[in-house]
């Protein structure tokens, strides 16, 4: 199974954009799937559902700060290169999607109980969500083999 694929799997199977985005990854960078799926467990619904930056999005630069990421302070290279990395993936998510916010990209606002609501009965979490979860993580795969 293509890990797009997987990570659509996992967030219909119950789990959020960030976590599908980020546990789909993560095994190949070292980290057990379940630990991944709980780090990044606050962040979904554009972060905490509050409607800010999309998970897909904030899963995915988790997924380049493991793989890139400096571990010690004095390692201002590895971070400058890392941000450069993040950077070009927030490039190229907007590219294919004209923007970052959780609640722009649903056209509504799932922070409130009527805009979750409305994003469940519309079923955009099954049609636009899985699509942004696929994206992403198609961006990432790409990343990661360049």
């Amino acid at each position: 199974m293509a890990k797009a694929d997987h990570a659509v799997s996992i967030f219909k199977g119950g789990f959020n954009c960030a976590q599908s985005v980020f546990s789909s990854v993560a095994p190949e960078l070292g980290l057990e799937a379940g630990t991944a799926a709980r780090i990044a467990t606050a962040f979904g619904g554009g972060i905490a559902r509050s409607g800010a930056t999309c998970g897909v999005v904030t899963g995915a630069l988790m997924a380049i700060g493991l793989k890139y990421g400096n571990s010690r302070a004095e390692d201002k290279e590895i971070k400058e290169k890392t941000y450069e990395i993040a950077q070009e993936f927030v490039r190229r998510f907007q590219e294919r999607h004209d923007g970052l916010l959780c609640r722009d990209l649903l056209g509504c606002d799932i922070s409130t109980h009527e805009g979750h609501e409305r994003a469940k009965s519309q079923g955009l979490f099954d049609s636009v969500c899985a699509k942004l979860v696929r994206d992403s993580v198609e961006i990432l795969e790409k990343m990661f083999s360049d």
